[in-house]
This record gives structure tokens, sequence and C-alpha cells, in this order.
């Protein structure tokens, strides 16, 4: 008989690994804390956290998001057991359904990140007599002590980014909000009176009594029925992109592009950059009717094209609409109610900028109202009031003219000199020069006609 004998080589494989230092593995929830400990001298640990979120902000009429985030920290141990350096940071993908803007989108970008550093300054597991286990007894080892409230401390730094395409929806009321003395309604208001010495406000839940109101709410059947003074609509649509390539001049903007096909009213492209390849793109028209929503898609897509600019990415997108007229709202003021904004005519009729003038008048308000009670003495017209009157009764009857004017108003002038114009603080010498500019005969008639028609 014939005995096989099978012999068996194992080949075992041995290297040294790293691990953490202490009995129980150190991890952070990603996104949301940071535990005390460091994962150990030489260790590399990387942790992943998702959360999902559906939420609206009833700020702004409820617009909901479908939020998608992905949360990472990377974290290694530096020279010592106690020291770590991680890098901690959010990729967000949501799903927008903007009720502002009646659009759905959808929109992903890296959340912030942060270059961070920590410390193990006290560690209460280091003191073994105090933390060792009672072999003798399982009651001594399950009794509540003081000590074990004391806690593990570290000390942690770090650098924070926020990418300029990151995704931010903090409640632009947060700050308001803060101030106790501030209570915010979402009713919707059905009328508003002043009684001398207080105003009323009756909204579609309750009516609130005050002694000073500050209306915005436009009421555009007034100014579109008033027949002496012109009504414009300075309306538009922006989008920012994102082309793979880069596209644009980070160091300059374009202001005013009548490049475009006019016909027969007065349209011009903006581009402002945010870097060499991302910037707003906005198409805006002085004219008495808005467009079909298409309409402004198209003229977009065609400029782009023609700027050979094809492959892009819309991150984001605006549309408004701005009243321009010298229809007088300030002398629809009252003691106790003043209208601010557009309703207060404090868009520039000539250009429809409001931004300028809210920050300004804002400030205004504030001054006003510790010497003064009477918000009819709060604004009145000046020269500014009648340069926009005149260059809107030349453009909404003459709208084909809009290039030209611009267009010889900006040869033949610095683009300073302009720009205080256009915010109201050039001087009379200035103006006079800027005037000059402009056809003759055409604006020598306007202001005949208007002073025979009235201001």
């Amino acid at each position: 008989m014939k005995n096989n004998i099978s012999f068996f080589l194992i080949i075992m494989n041995f290297s040294l690994l790293n691990s953490q230092y202490t009995e129980t593995i150190n991890s952070n929830r990603p996104g949301s804390s940071h535990g005390a400990f460091s994962v150990g001298k030489n260790v590399l640990q990387i942790e992943t956290g998702f959360k999902s979120s559906d939420f609206k902000n009833v700020n702004l009429k409820n617009s909901k998001i479908l939020e998608n985030k992905l949360s990472y920290t990377l974290r290694y141990g530096l020279l010592l057991n106690k020291f770590e350096v991680f890098i901690d940071g959010s990729y967000n993908k949501n799903e927008i359904n903007d009720l502002l803007k009646n659009e759905n989108y959808n929109k992903s970008a890296l959340g912030k990140q942060t270059l961070g550093f920590k410390y193990l300054v006290y560690d209460p597991f280091k003191n073994k007599k105090l933390h060792s286990v009672n072999l003798l007894s399982w009651k001594k080892n399950r009794r509540i002590r003081l000590i074990d409230f004391i806690p593990a401390i570290s000390v942690y730094t770090g650098i924070n980014y926020n990418p300029k395409n990151s995704l931010n929806y903090d409640d632009p009321f947060s700050i308001i909000k803060k101030n106790t003395n501030i209570h915010i309604s979402n009713s919707k208001v059905s009328s508003f009176k002043d009684y001398n010495s207080y105003c009323l406000v009756e909204t579609n839940e309750r009516s609130f009594k005050s002694s000073k109101v500050f209306n915005s709410i436009l009421d555009w059947n007034i100014i579109k029925k008033d027949t002496k003074y012109p009504l414009l609509i300075q309306h538009f649509e922006g989008w920012v992109i994102k082309t793979k390539h880069d596209s644009f001049d980070s160091e300059k903007a374009t202001f005013m592009d009548f490049s475009i096909p006019q016909d027969s009213t007065t349209k011009f492209m903006y581009i402002l950059p945010f870097s060499k390849n991302e910037a707003l793109v906005e198409f805006t028209l002085f004219s008495q009717q808005v467009l079909n929503k298409e309409d402004y898609h198209l003229a977009l897509s065609n400029y782009l094209e023609s700027s050979e600019i094809t492959d892009y990415e819309i991150i984001s997108k605006e549309t408004g609409q701005i009243p321009m007229t010298c229809y007088p709202f300030f002398e629809s003021n009252t003691k106790n109610i003043l209208n601010i904004g557009s309703a207060g005519g404090w868009s520039k009729p000539s250009t429809g900028y409001t931004f300028k003038n809210i920050d300004r008048n804002t400030t205004k308000i504030i001054e006003f109202l510790k010497c003064e009670n009477n918000f009819k003495k709060f604004l009145k017209k000046n020269r500014f009031w009648f340069y926009d009157l005149i260059f809107l009764d030349v453009l909404y009857y003459k709208n084909h003219l809009g290039k030209q004017l611009f267009t010889n108003m900006f040869k033949k002038n610095d683009p300073k000199t302009i720009f205080k114009f256009l915010d109201n603080k050039s001087s009379f010498i200035e103006e006079l020069k800027i005037m000059l500019s402009f056809p003759k005969t055409i604006f020598l008639s306007a202001v005949l006609k208007r002073i025979y028609k009235g201001l």
C-alpha cells in the first residue's frame, strides 16, 4: 500500500499597518460635528455622510428646494497622536422650484471647504487610576461619578473657502429676524390709509395700526392710466453662465452693447464677468410692451452664438420689469405714509437704476425723521427730474433713436462724467456738455412741447 502525503505550504505575508491610538475608533459626523480626539500619528481616515432635505422658504413664495448633500472629511495624524490636519467639505446637487420666477432647474456646486488643524489638549482617560476597570466590582464600574462628566478638550483652527458658485440658501430675512421688535407677516395687503393720528393697514388676515407706514407696493395701473407722463418699461432677462473655455475678460464689463438688431426699439446687452469663464449676460429693452418669454431666450442664445460662445451651462436666471416714468409718486406721500422704492419714484426714470437711489434715500429717511414728522416734505422735484422727463419724452415717441442717443452720449463724453450724470451727482457745466451731445432740434422741440403740456 502506497501512502501519498501532501504538503501544504502556507505563505503568510506580514505588513505593518498604523491604526488609531485609542481603543475606540474616533470618527466625526462630516458636515455636522467634530470629536475631540485625533486619528493618531500617520493615520489617514476618510469619512463621508449623505443628507437629503426637502424644504421651502415662506419669504420667497414658498419656493421649494430638494437638497442632496454629500459631506466628507479627510483626516491625517501629523507628527503626534494628538495632532491632526483635515479637509472638511461638501458637494451639493439640488432641484429648485423657484416660484418667484416660475422656473424649475437643477444646480450643482461645491459647498464650503475647510482646511483645519486640531490638537488634543486634555484627555481624561489618560488617568488610569480614575478610569481603570475594577475587576472585583461590577457595581463600581457602573456607578455615576462627577469625573465622568469632564469631557476631552481639543483646540481647533481652520481656513474656510466658499466657491463663487457655491449654493447658499440662507434666509434673506435672517438678520431682520434677529431683532425681536420686528415681525414678518406674509399676508396680502388689501388697503392702507392715513388717519392723521395713526395709519391702518388692512390685510386678508388681520388689520395693523401704526404711526408710520413705508409702502413699496407699486400700482402699475395708476401709471399706465396716466396721460401726462409717458411710461416706458425697462424689462430684462439675464443668465449667469459658465463656459468650458475662457470666454470673458474678467477685468472688463460690457455696459451697453447696441450691436444687436433694434427693430425700432431700444435694446442692448450687458456682460458682467465674474471670471474668465463665468459671467452675467443680460438682455434689456426700453419699450412700451414686454416680450414673450421665448423672445428673451432667443435673443440671449443668438447673442452668445454670435460671440462664439456655444458651450456653456446656465447657472441661474433673473428677470424683471422696472417703470421708467416721471410720474410724481412723491405727491402721493401723506403725513404718515411714505412710498419707497419704485413705488416712491426711486427708480431713475431715464435708466431704471434703483439700488443707488434706495441706498441714498434710506439714509435720508433716517436723518429726515430726526427733525421732521411730515413725509409730504421728504422729496421734491429737481433739475435731474426735468432732464429725465425730457429724455423720456423723446425716447417714448422716438424709441428707435435709443441706440443713437446713448451711443452719441458715450462717444462725446468722459464715461466718469456720464456716470456722475446718471447718478444725479454732476455739475451744471457737465450736464450742459452732455446735453450738447444730443440732437438739438429734437430735444428743443421736446422741451417746448413739455412746457406747453405742463410739468
